[in-house]
């Protein structure tokens, strides 16, 4: 089993989100953070986009792990997000992303929380697994890919 299969929740895999820029996605995602682990949507905006000002965490390829810490949460949470429409992450490719993995850690988070993000690198380098993941018919399906891929 990979790191990310027990963080990842059914309901926390979205496809064909319809968000235009950086700040809109994490303003939805905080929504969806909110609505599936009661952790308050403008926390999950702020800790995300403090993170993505001191850098891009797009990894290129079209993807991007933007992450953050939050005060309070027990156990690291996980989302995945398929774009409806690729949007502008400064990737250092500079191509636009359309695959987003959302990595909320807790505030004392350990090495742990390293782990898990080279893990999610190490699965999103596979060039085959992303197109999977791309096109997948549905967020079942997507989220089934997640819980299969072994490190």
């Amino acid at each position: 089993m990979n790191l990310i299969a027990p963080l990842i929740r059914p309901q926390n895999v979205v496809v064909d989100l319809d968000a235009a820029s950086k700040k809109r996605l994490f303003e939805l995602v905080g929504k969806l953070f909110e609505a599936s682990e009661g952790i308050s949507a403008s926390e999950v905006f702020d800790s995300l986009f403090s993170r993505e000002k001191l850098g891009s965490t797009a990894l290129g390829y079209g993807i991007a792990i933007p992450h953050g810490r939050i005060k309070g949460l027990k156990d690291t949470a996980c989302a995945c997000v398929r774009l409806k429409a690729p949007i502008d992450f400064d990737a250092p490719d500079n191509l636009p992303v359309d695959l987003v993995f959302v990595l909320l850690a807790p505030a004392t988070a350990t090495d742990l929380h390293l782990q898990i993000l080279g893990e999610l690198a190490q699965m999103l380098s596979d060039a085959a697994f992303r197109e999977k993941l791309r096109h997948a018919a549905d967020a079942t399906e997507l989220y089934k890919l997640i819980q299969a891929w072994t490190p």
